[in-house]
């Protein structure tokens, strides 16, 4: 997997974490934070990776949509 791409998830993965039992306005902040990172993962060269990053891209969006 690419550096950058690497760095991307990382960040999102530990956004996410930060918003685990926070107040919806935070897990709101922290999901939106952690759909921009990974709008910047185009691919990871592993097919099974791309999967988790498409579903995670799908989880944000799920979660901002019930926050609406």
């Amino acid at each position: 997997m690419a550096t950058r791409e690497s760095q991307y998830l990382g960040e999102a993965q530990a956004v996410i974490a930060d918003a685990r039992g926070a107040s919806e306005r935070v897990v709101e902040k922290r999901v939106s934070q952690a759909d921009e990172l990974l709008s910047h993962v185009d691919g990871t060269g592993d097919s099974e990776a791309d999967e988790h990053v498409e579903r995670a891209r799908e989880l944000t969006t799920e979660i901002l949509s019930e926050l609406d």
